[in-house]
C-alpha cells in the first residue's frame, strides 16, 4: 500500500484515527485529516511498538495498528489454517504463556501451530479440554493461574542453552545474511556525489559478499537472502520466510541509514523485543557483540543497541539483528563506507561477532581482540 502520512484525507485516515482512539492515543474520531495530531500519535503508536517512527502508515505500521484492535478475551482464538489470527491479543497470550513456562516460540502475534500446542498443554495442566484455542474457559484459568517460572523468560534460555551446546566451533553452522534494499526501484538511501551516485542496496550488497566469503573460508554455510541486481524487492516478512527454511542458526541483516542532516553518523544495532521488556536474550548479546566490535575495530561514533518488533526480527525463528552500518548521507561515514579497505575492517567486526557468539560467558575474549585471520588457519588445521 502506499504510504498515508500528514496532509492525506480519507476513509483510510478514519480508520487509522478509530483505532488510535481505540488505543487512548488520540482523543477524538470522526475527522478524514491526517493532522498534527494524528501524526503525533501515529508516532507515539510506532514508539511503542518497536517501528520505525516516521510518522507514515505503510504495510508495517498498518498491519501493527490492525493488530492492535484485539484484546486478548475479545475474541477466541483458534488455529486457523491457510490464514492464521494474528492480533495483539495473541502476542499478549504468548507472552503470558512464556512467563508460564509454556513454549509458545517467539511472541510474534500470529496464532500458529506452536501457539496451539502450548494452549493444549496448559489447558491439559488445569483440566480443560486440550482442544488448542483460547475461549471464554481457558481465558478464565490464565487469569486465576500466576507465573510458573520467576528468574527468566523460559524461551530465551532454551535459546541460551542451545547455543551453549552448539560448542565454539564455527563448522558446519548456518548464517543467512541479509543485504537491505535491492530490486526494482527499492535502492534505500542514495546519495548523489560529482559523477557518482552512492546508493545503500549496492553497498550492503559488497559487504554482505566479502562476509559471505570470511564466514565460508571459517566452515559456516553461508546463504544471502538476495543478489546484487534482484528483479523484486523483498519484503520483511519474505526475508524472515526465507531464513526460516533455510534453518538458520543467525541472521544478519546489513542496512545503511539516512538523515536530513549530514551531522547524524555513526552505527546502530538492532534485535528483537518489545515495549514492555519482552525481549530475545541470545540476539540482545548478537547485538551487543556485533556493536562492540565494530565501534572498537573502526572507531565509528557508538549509537548503541535498540530493540525493534520490525517483521525481519520478530518473525525470524533464530537470532536475528540488524546493523545499520552508518549514514551515507554523512560526509564522514560515507567518505569511510566507499572504501573498500574499511568495509572489510566491518566485516572483520561482525566476523568476531560471530565466533564470540560461540564462546560461553565464562570464556569469552576482550572486544578487538580477536584476530579473524586465524579463523581461517584453525579451520586448516582441522581444529
Amino acid at each position: 500500500m502506499r504510504s498515508i502520512r500528514r496532509g492525506d484525507s480519507g476513509p483510510a485516515v478514519a480508520e487509522i484515527r478509530s483505532i488510535l482512539v481505540g488505543l487512548e492515543l488520540l482523543s477524538e474520531e470522526g475527522s478524514e485529516v491526517f493532522d498534527d495530531a494524528t501524526d503525533h500519535a501515529v508516532r507515539a503508536f510506532q514508539q511503542s511498538r518497536g517501528i520505525g517512527v516516521d510518522g507514515l502508515v505503510g504495510d508495517e505500521t498498518w498491519g501493527a495498528l490492525d493488530a492492535a484492535r484485539w484484546r486478548l478475551g475479545a475474541r477466541t482464538l483458534f488455529h486457523s489454517v491457510p490464514n492464521a489470527l494474528v492480533g495483539e491479543d495473541v502476542r499478549t497470550l504468548q507472552e503470558r504463556l512464556l512467563e508460564m513456562g509454556y513454549d509458545t516460540g517467539r511472541a510474534d502475534s500470529i496464532y500458529g501451530p506452536r501457539t496451539a500446542r502450548a494452549v493444549a498443554q496448559f489447558q491439559r495442566e488445569v483440566g480443560l479440554t486440550q482442544d488448542g484455542s483460547c475461549g471464554p474457559q481457558t481465558m478464565k484459568a490464565l487469569r486465576r493461574l500466576g507465573r510458573k517460572v520467576v528468574g527468566g523468560r523460559p524461551q530465551w534460555l532454551r535459546e541460551a542453552e542451545a547455543f551453549r551446546q552448539a560448542g565454539t566451533n564455527l563448522m558446519g553452522k548456518t548464517i543467512v545474511i541479509d543485504p537491505g534494499h535491492g530490486g526494482g526501484e527499492d535502492l534505500g538511501v542514495v546519495v548523489p556525489e560529482g559523477p557518482l551516485r552512492w546508493t545503500e542496496a549496492d553497498l550492503v550488497f559488497d559487504l554482505a559478499a566479502r562476509l559471505e566469503g570470511r564466514l565460508a573460508a571459517a566452515g559456516m554455510r553461508v546463504h544471502l537472502t538476495r543478489g546484487p541486481h534482484p528483479a523484486q524487492p523483498m519484503t520483511g516478512a519474505e526475508r524472515a520466510t526465507l531464513a526460516n527454511s533455510l534453518g538458520a542458526d543467525l541472521l544478519i541483516s546489513l542496512h545503511l541509514d539516512g538523515h536530513h542532516s549530514e551531522a547524524a553518523h555513526g552505527v546502530a544495532t538492532y534485535h528483537y523485543g518489545t515495549g514492555n521488556g519482552l525481549s530475545s536474550t541470545v540476539g540482545e548479546r548478537l547485538a551487543n557483540l556485533v556493536q562492540r566490535e565494530i565501534v572498537v575495530r573502526t572507531g565509528m561514533r557508538d549509537c548503541r543497541i535498540h530493540s525493534k518488533t520490525w517483521e525481519l526480527l520478530r518473525l525470524t525463528r533464530m537470532p536475528a539483528v540488524r546493523v545499520d552500518l552508518g549514514y551515507l548521507t554523512s560526509p564522514i561515514d560515507r567518505d569511510r563506507l566507499v572504501n573498500p579497505l574499511f568495509r572489510e575492517q566491518i566485516v572483520e567486526a561482525i566476523l568476531a561477532a560471530v565466533q564470540r557468539m560461540y564462546y560461553p560467558v565464562e570464556i569469552d575474549v576482550p572486544t578487538g581482540s580477536i584476530d579473524v585471520r586465524q579463523l581461517r588457519v584453525a579451520l586448516g588445521a582441522g581444529s
